[in-house]
């Protein structure tokens, strides 16, 4: 089945004529931008914004379609997410059309990034959503307080501090059992009294190879597991010290290339310590400090038939800290300040099927350090100014004395060569609430300088030579703005951004000499819109939708700029009683023919065009305790076959095929899907 355009278009104005038309006939006397759902969802299907370009969600709660084990899938709920299929689980998000570092993901405060030279693990890839209280989503360069360059978003993965000022325990524990054998399980518990707190999560999930909609197996099975453990002192009621350690591995299958990841070892290390009311002017001090280090082995010997290919192992040590400041210091002004470091170190050993490994070699170490502030003016009742500067001081060593593949190798240009850079981040939102419509109007500009990243950097070449280790920093100018509506019925939203991009870093796949890519530098723009509407029709029905949509030009070229997914939109529809609901969701996509082949990003290239497909989902839950919640559903219920537009290509695209399974232009998606969820939350107090 294939959409075009001007179906989506009609869903489009439909959808916008009920949002305009609910605004005009609001009660004048409601004002609130809060969601206001009387009856919390079963399970999500989608999500709207909850400030001005800010969405936060509960990863706790099951969701439709049914995510992966790691951090991307849950992203594809939001508006303007899309996900880059490489097997059963480790796809790479992209947002608005941008991947890569141009989105800064943390979890709880610290940067997880992977060790792969070509993203078979995403920083996502070592995150467990449903282990965390909050996923926050701060769209576009309007915000300096995360860390440095995300231009196009910021991810925050966090768990809140736990509040024992009573003695007691909270635990939240699932399992899931799900179509080709995928069954997950997992356990968050939480004890503690006034003078501290003992956190314990671990979960494991697996699954075998999926079947697409036409029955054909796809490479995609994979087993991981993680485990977290944290220790709080609160000698006072505003003194917190925190440890934390955790760890996680697993093995993942892949469709789109000649090598598994049979290694996904992740340590952490974490200290905390935070002191609140300090002052009236000073209502808080924050430091934290963290280590983290991945080990990754990919091979094509463990998962699929032998070859010839053996064993890579690859590393990366992760160590930063940052320490932040609240201060309140007049009742209409707060700041938020603070400094923040991060360096890291790659090395990489090759083996062949032996497993007789060389020796370690390593290839690159960059270090940031930054500085930022953040101030909140309140006008008046109705207006609010939000700015922020950063500056973050950049340095990065090439250690490879020889650059290459398998097949050749050749002396690096850039072999010992240091860069510094000094890069800068403003951004400025004003936000007015009408005094007579529960109605929030909001506009920012941004500007953001982001350093290259490892992936650009060092697993890349440049056009010239087999070293891309000086290309320039990205240079991100963007606006956005929009509005949010909620009264007792109804809530939308309908936001709107246009950047241009200098020095837009670029990976070119056309080359038959430098067939894993080269990045060169090129000016860009783009400009898009969300939108997101839900109504309430009578005690127990709601239906929701949502619209997104990418437009990017390579300006340096004209052409297009790759790996923009295509126009999407979502309906919602969810009727709940009580203790039960039944929902559906139908997602449609268009057909995407605007690309340019064999470009893209360090996630994937433009395959060709793609063809557009409408994808219906239902789902059914039941509250069998307040605690006790049995969610269930089908995903893609009439088994189409269909792959998304930015998915890499199927069965090692980069030539050849995996022995015993199909090539495909794109990894298909999962045909159908039943799945079935036990969830148990509660607390207690002794």
């Amino acid at each position: 089945m294939t959409f075009h355009y001007n179906t989506i278009t009609k869903l489009l104005v439909l959808t916008a004529f009920g949002a305009i038309s609910s605004a005009a006939f609001a009660d004048d006397t409601q004002k609130t931008n809060e969601k206001t759902d009387q009856v919390e969802h079963l399970v999500i299907t989608g999500e709207a914004p909850d400030a001005p370009g800010i969405v936060i969600t509960d990863p706790k709660k099951p969701r439709q379609p049914l995510p992966a084990h790691d951090g991307a899938d849950y992203l594809k709920t939001i508006a303007g997410f899309a996900v880059t299929r490489k097997g059963g689980a480790d796809g790479d998000a992209i947002f608005r059309g941008m991947a890569g570092s141009r989105l800064g993901i943390l979890v709880d405060g610290e940067n997880i990034l992977g060790g792969c030279n070509y993203r078979m693990d995403a920083p996502t890839a070592y995150i467990y959503p449903e282990l965390h209280d909050s996923l926050t989503v701060i769209k576009g360069p309007q915000s300096v307080a995360h860390g440095a360059g995300h231009s196009a978003a910021t991810i925050l993965f966090e768990r809140k501090t736990p509040d024992f000022s009573q003695a007691g325990y909270e635990l939240h524990a699932s399992m899931l059992g799900a179509s080709f054998g995928r069954n997950d399980q997992l356990i968050d518990a939480t004890i503690g009294s006034s003078d501290g707190y003992f956190r314990f999560g671990g979960s494991n999930s697996a699954s075998n190879n999926y079947q697409d909609g036409a029955g054909k197996d796809v490479h995609s099975e994979y087993q991981r597991y993680s485990s977290q453990l944290t220790a709080g002192w609160t000698p006072t009621k505003n003194t917190l010290i925190e440890l934390t350690t955790a760890r996680s591995d697993g093995e993942a299958a892949y469709a789109d290339r000649g090598m598994d990841g049979t290694k996904f070892l992740r340590e952490s290390y974490s200290f905390r310590a935070q002191q609140r009311d300090i002052a009236p002017w000073f209502s808080e001090l924050t430091l934290h400090w963290f280590d983290n280090s991945v080990d990754h082995v990919m091979d094509d010997q463990e998962l699929r038939t032998p070859g010839m290919m053996g064993y890579a192992n690859l590393t990366r040590d992760t160590k930063g800290g940052r320490i932040t400041a609240l201060m309140p210091f007049a009742t209409d002004w707060q700041l938020t300040a603070g400094v923040d470091t991060q360096s890291n170190e790659h090395a990489s050993r090759s083996a062949p099927p032996s497993g007789v490994y060389s020796n370690w070699q390593q290839d690159a170490e960059i270090e940031q350090k930054g500085l930022f502030a953040e101030l909140v003016y309140q006008l008046n009742d109705n207006g609010k100014i939000a700015s922020g500067y950063r500056l973050d001081q950049w340095q990065a060593t090439d250690l490879r004395p020889m650059v290459g593949n398998m097949m050749s190798m050749k002396q690096n240009p850039s072999y010992n060569q240091e860069r510094d850079d000094n890069l800068h981040s403003v951004f400025a939102r004003y936000e007015h609430q009408l005094t007579d419509k529960p109605l929030t109007a909001y506009v920012g500009a941004g500007s953001t300088e982001r350093f290259p990243d490892y992936w650009e950097m060092i697993a890349k070449e440049s056009q010239m030579t087999v070293s891309a280790f000086n290309v320039a920093p990205e240079h991100t100018k963007q606006i956005d703005t929009g509005l949010l509506f909620a009264d007792e019925k109804r809530q939308w939203s309908a936001s709107v951004f246009y950047n241009q991009i200098d020095d837009f870093i670029h990976v070119d796949y056309r080359s038959m000499m430098k067939m894993l890519g080269f990045v060169r530098n090129i000016d860009a723009s783009s400009y898009g819109a969300e939108f997101t509407y839900s109504q309430r029709l009578g005690d127990s029905l709601k239906v929701d939708s949502s619209l997104a949509y990418t437009r990017g030009t390579n300006d340096t070229d004209n052409s297009a700029l790759p790996q923009l997914a295509p126009l999407e939109a979502r309906i919602g529809a969810d009727y709940q009683q009580q203790d039960w609901s039944v929902g559906m969701l139908w997602r449609v996509v268009a057909a995407q023919d605007r690309y340019t082949l064999n470009t893209g990003n360090i996630v994937g290239k433009d395959l060709g065009p793609s063809s557009g497909f409408g994808i219906l989902s239902a789902n059914a839950a039941w509250k069998i305790l307040p605690s006790l919640q049995l969610s269930l559903g089908i995903d893609n219920l009439f088994d189409r076959q269909y792959a998304e537009f930015v998915s890499r290509a199927g069965s090692n695209g980069m030539g050849g095929a995996i022995p015993g399974f199909e090539q495909t232009t794109r990894v298909n998606e999962p045909g159908r899907t039943a799945w079935l969820k036990l969830s148990w939350s509660f607390e207690d107090k002794f």
